[in-house]
């Protein structure tokens, strides 16, 4: 029998989940990557994105991830992102706001340009997200 994973989920506010699962997929920030048992240890930094894992029940839970880190050790799978947002939860006229508003913010420098780039990646993969509920 396969062995499965335990997942961590953790927000500076509070850990959302600590459940056993058997699969994840996730949004690096240079791609996509799929965790099977078994897997080598690893690090990696997470992509503004879809977060999704199926349960040992075989039922397929998705998150919005807002960045952050991912560590495979072992049989325990750690997220550690700055939110994670049930995909149901996601209101696309809120996206579209967000989108709209960072289009629109005036940047001068290096700092507000980076800023608005990262706050518009981050309202285009809401926005993606919500129209897939």
């Amino acid at each position: 029998m396969a062995q499965d994973f335990r997942l961590l989920l953790v927000t500076p506010e509070t850990t959302l989940l600590d459940q056993p699962i058997q699969s994840l997929r996730c949004t690096l920030f240079d791609g996509q990557i799929g965790i099977l048992p078994g897997r080598m240890p690893m690090v990696g930094r997470l992509g503004y994105g879809e977060l999704s894992f199926e349960s040992i029940d075989g039922s397929e839970s998705r998150y919005f991830v807002d960045g952050g880190f991912l560590q495979v050790q072992g049989t325990v799978i750690s997220v550690l992102t700055e939110q994670a947002v049930p995909v149901s939860e996601l209101d696309a006229a809120e996206a579209e706001k967000l989108l709209e508003e960072a289009l629109n913010r005036t940047a001068v420098g290096d700092d507000q340009c980076n800023t608005r780039e990262k706050d518009q990646t981050r309202a285009r993969a809401m926005l993606a997200l919500a129209h897939q509920k």
